[in-house]
């Protein structure tokens, strides 16, 4: 048996089979039909490539990777080789898929673990959201021990998923405008860009572990301010623009974007 398999390695799939290398002695399979892929896996961490009916007979954890609109019919092809596998969990990160579906997909009442990683997973600094159905709570602490090295974990009831992945699942995306818009201001004073990029990760990355530890958003934000100082002039020109209303609607538009698709 292998301890983990992989069924499509692309960006959130392979970066997810990486994580795993942190547990040590877990043998893990990997299957992407771009062999490419799967060879420099094999290459780079030692994981077994090999095909998709061998995983999903033969994977405790079978993850899979493939895109929303071709699960339905890759998990059918396989419903015969989940048949022979006694010890399967399915772990599925297609986004809008329902664990409900997966099992219908799958052909069997299989436990199941529905997961929404984000790409920071890729450097272990991932949000990994998560919900659960049939899974003991033995699988689930191994299902998160074997991809600890992905990040944080994050569970939740599976309604509330989409509504989170608005925020955690696009939310790079929204960061990195935001940290582009800040070395721009940084560029027209002077600095040059390579510096002022590196100056708004490294403040994002400092912010960010603050507001882990603190969780107060507010409360920190005004413990930069001075009154009548220079952060106080720029958080008013960012009040002035509503940056705080624009990022709402931004998870909100795609958590809309998200119910459209899923129809």
């Amino acid at each position: 048996m292998y301890s983990l398999g992989f069924i499509g390695c692309g960006n959130m799939g392979g970066a997810l089979a990486k994580s795993s290398v942190t547990m040590l002695g877990e043998q893990v399979a990997v299957f992407d039909p771009m062999a490419e892929k799967t060879a420099a896996l094999e290459k780079e961490y030692g994981f077994i490539s090999t095909t998709a009916e061998d995983i999903a007979a033969n994977a405790e954890y079978v993850v899979m990777g493939v895109k929303p609109q071709n699960i339905e019919s890759v998990m059918g092809a396989l419903q015969s080789a989940f048949a022979k596998n006694p010890s399967l969990t399915i772990v599925s990160m297609a986004a809008g898929v329902s664990i409900d579906a997966v099992k219908r997909f799958a052909g069997g009442e299989y436990p199941v673990i529905r997961i929404m990683p984000n790409t920071p997973c890729m450097l272990g600094e991932g949000a990994v959201l998560y919900a659960t159905e049939g899974v003991s709570e033995m699988q689930e602490k191994i299902f998160r021990l074997r991809l600890a090295g992905a990040g944080q974990f994050f569970k939740m009831d599976e309604k509330d998923i989409d509504a989170a992945g608005a925020l955690s699942g696009c939310g790079p995306a929204y960061f990195y405008l935001f940290a582009n818009g800040l070395a721009v201001g940084a560029e027209k004073l002077g600095i040059d860009r390579k510096t002022a990029v590196r100056l708004a990760a490294q403040t994002m990355l400092g912010a960010g572990k603050m507001l882990l530890q603190y969780e107060d958003p507010i409360d920190l934000k005004n413990k930069v301010c001075s009154p009548g100082g220079t952060t106080l002039a720029g958080v008013a020109a960012l009040e002035e623009g509503s940056l705080e209303d624009v990022a709402a609607s931004a998870v909100d538009a795609a958590y809309r974007r998200t119910l459209e698709l899923k129809k």
